[in-house]
């Protein structure tokens, strides 16, 4: 066995040899930050060793890490398997003042009836506590008025949590927070792999409780409410997020035919799941429409009022998977894209979540400069997804960047932005600060991720019959669509050019959906139905995918 210790915390733990550096940190309950679970393809595994150890490890050829940052002492834990006794540094995360867009238009009024009711009983001085015409339990006294749920919004990356009044139906404070499965795994089938290794699933459904009982105390200490007296939550999110809150297997939605085992529609026991609500308390599961199109969708259909709207609509949920609607007089079609973890920032050389220090925004003026819009108004340490379409789309636009996605040789642009064009180790980039680049591995991943969400949107309006001119409106969902602008969403070509004036940023309307599902049980009724109506588009059955897709990476 060999001995690895982990500072700063000195932790040791005791190894077989060949094992990784990321395997030993999780088998010691030390959290290294690996959004690609261990693939090697973020980077973001990042641990220093001093030199007197590298003998001691073996660290595969593909793997390595630019000369610089070796000779610093840096390797990735994913990769760097251990061969004797090391001790390894472990960097401590910064990350601070997340944006997180934690509400979202609702375009519906809803009459308040909630699934969970109360009824004071005078004559025994006892309170009834019904979901639906279940009674939950039976409380002393009048406390009628006492009665509250949760809405809680599990993103791939983020979570939002809202506490309700169910009496007066107004929100009581909302919270948000990174959600702790993404330093893990980024994306959904990065975490279906580690749900597969032992205990994998048992960790990620734990520490997603874990950190929702910590929001859901802070609110409720906010509002001067007892979390007894919350009885029921929603949650909201994507198929994938619903197995791991339930701690159901999420492995039939990484294979064909890509059978969700939950359809939601249904209520689960909150005690089961580790939920630190009402003793009795309930989670109401909404209805997904497929494996790859869940809960947050359903809810936006109804935050955006899908099927009230006359015309054709176009919603898109932007984000690790690309979610989308068309719906047309009521009717509704459905399908998805893996856009990949590039939106996030997370396979990107200086990708970073949207926290202080992240790029925001950019600009390239008519002289040639470029303008940084930081979180936080700090030194830029990174860049967020939003800060990397604006990027491109101000390169594209300047003509830094060709139409396939290339750069321009340096000699061919303006002196300003020419000698922003480096060749370092054999690559291109851009440099945007003195610390903070875009290689042209890190524009393959732009083209790849807007590649898949612009090739859904063609198919889907092809397999419905729909022109992008036929398109009335578009609205872009989600808490990084938010923060998008519509220029660069056309400059990329992630839009059909047709779509012009027509876009519409709605923010987090899983959130604002389920806060619907938690006010009113007859619209849960109405979503129920409506879900299996919803034609489903399977992207995998077009012939000419992969010739849609290759046409839609180009800017």
């Amino acid at each position: 066995m060999s001995r690895v210790t982990f500072r700063p915390d000195q932790i040791e733990i005791q190894v077989p040899p060949g094992s990784t550096l990321l395997a030993a940190a999780r088998l010691a309950g030390l959290l290294i930050e690996a959004p690609c679970n261990g693939a090697g393809h973020c980077g973001k595994c990042a641990v220093q060793v001093a030199p007197e150890y590298f003998d001691r490890l073996t660290i595969p050829p593909d793997s390595r890490l630019p000369p610089e940052r070796e000779e610093a002492g840096w390797l990735l834990a994913c990769h760097a398997l251990v061969q004797g006794d090391v001790t390894v540094t472990i960097p401590v995360r910064r990350e601070c003042g997340l944006q997180i867009v934690t509400s979202g238009e609702k375009r519906r009024s809803v009459a308040l009836s909630p699934w969970i009711s109360k009824r004071f009983m005078p004559e025994s001085c006892q309170t009834y506590v019904y979901a639906g015409e279940r009674l939950l339990t039976v409380e002393r006294g009048d406390s009628a008025s006492d009665i509250c749920g949760v809405v809680v919004d599990i993103g791939t990356t983020t979570l939002v949590v809202a506490l309700v009044d169910l009496v007066s139906g107004k929100e009581l404070a909302s919270d948000s927070a990174l959600n702790p499965q993404s330093l893990h795994a980024q994306d959904v089938l990065s975490r279906i792999r580690f749900c597969a290794e032992p205990g994998g699933l048992a960790r990620l459904q734990g520490e997603l409780i874990a950190e929702l009982n910590r929001l859901i105390a802070g609110l409720a200490a906010t509002a001067g409410v007892s979390r007894s007296w919350i009885y029921e939550a929603v949650f909201s999110g994507n198929s994938c997020m619903l197995h791991l809150a339930a701690g159901v297997d999420p492995a039939p939605l990484g294979k064909y035919p890509f059978t969700p085992t939950l359809t939601g529609g249904e209520h689960l026991e909150a005690a089961a799941l580790g939920l630190a609500i009402a003793e009795r308390g309930v989670v109401y599961l909404p209805p997904v429409i497929s494996a790859y199109v869940g809960a947050d969708i359903t809810a936006g259909i109804l935050a955006a009022e899908l099927t009230e709207l006359s015309g054709t609509t176009l919603f898109i949920d932007i984000g690790t998977n690309g979610e989308m609607i068309l719906a047309r007089d009521g009717h509704l079609a459905a399908t998805s894209t893996a856009a990949g973890p590039a939106f996030e920032g997370m396979n990107i050389s200086h990708g970073m979540r949207a926290a202080a220090g992240a790029i925001e925004g950019v600009r390239i003026t008519a002289e040639g400069e470029v303008e940084l819009d930081v979180i936080g108004g700090v030194e830029a340490t990174g860049i967020c997804g939003s800060g990397l379409m604006d990027l491109v789309a101000e390169l594209v636009s300047c003509g830094v960047v060709g139409a396939s996605g290339k750069f321009t040789p340096a000699e061919r642009l303006p002196e300003p932005l020419g000698r922003r064009i480096e060749k370092v180790n054999g690559t291109t980039l851009f440099r945007i600060s003195e610390r903070i680049s875009l290689s042209q591995k890190d524009l393959r991943q732009v083209q790849l991720a807007k590649g898949a969400i612009r090739a859904g949107i063609d198919i889907l309006l092809d397999e419905r019959g729909v022109t992008a001119a036929g398109v009335d409106r578009v609205y872009i969902a989600g808490s990084f669509g938010f923060h998008l602008r519509e220029e660069s969403l056309l400059i990329l070509g992630l839009l059909p050019p047709e779509c012009r004036g027509k876009v519409s940023f709605l923010g987090n309307t899983s959130q604002s959906g389920g806060e619907l599902l938690l006010l009113s049980h007859r619209l849960r009724v109405e979503l129920e139905l409506l879900t299996p109506l919803v034609a489903r588009v399977e992207l995998t059955g077009r012939s000419d995918f992969d010739r849609i897709f290759m046409k839609a990476m180009g800017f």
